[in-house]
């Protein structure tokens, strides 16, 4: 994969789960949406197991399950059409996309030229700070044009 695409398909990405940020201050309710969603369309357990097709033992049991984060999405996704609503699901990464692979890139190339530099120190050589940051944003830019995976080994 090019570096180029790599760029391209992660600016992309970035930018589609930029939308689901709003999300990280919302909290689900502590006793689960499945139960709230229900209780506030005034349905009994009984009723909503009804129009589900199974028993209000296994509703409760799943209405408990959401509210424990036991629930399988596949579950989930069921028990919310049974309320007429959709699942909405997304991974919002705590960062950037962009800002944690540039991070990477940056980490290695600290490793490998200050590695050489602390070589070079023993033999007295040592090159000056702001030689060995140039060294580091070239040796970055230069992970950043090759694989991604070696950026993760």
């Amino acid at each position: 994969m090019s570096s180029e695409f790599n760029h391209l398909r992660l600016e992309q990405l970035q930018a589609a789960v930029a939308a689901y940020g709003v999300l990280l201050a919302k909290r689900a309710p502590s006793r689960g949406w499945l139960k709230e969603i229900r209780e506030a369309l005034g349905r009994t357990e009984r009723q909503q197991a009804a129009r589900l097709g199974i028993t209000s033992s296994t509703l409760h049991k799943s209405e408990q399950s959401e509210a424990q984060e036991r629930i399988s999405l596949a579950q989930l996704r069921k028990l919310a059409d049974g309320l007429d609503c959709e699942l909405v699901y997304a991974l919002v990464p705590r960062k950037p996309l962009t800002e944690v692979v540039q991070n990477r890139a940056r980490q290695l190339a600290q490793e490998e030229v200050y590695g050489v530099a602390h070589t070079m120190s023993l033999e007295d050589q040592r090159p000056t700070d702001e030689r060995i940051q140039k060294q580091v944003a070239r040796r970055a830019d230069e992970l950043l044009r090759g694989k991604w995976s070696q950026l993760w080994r």
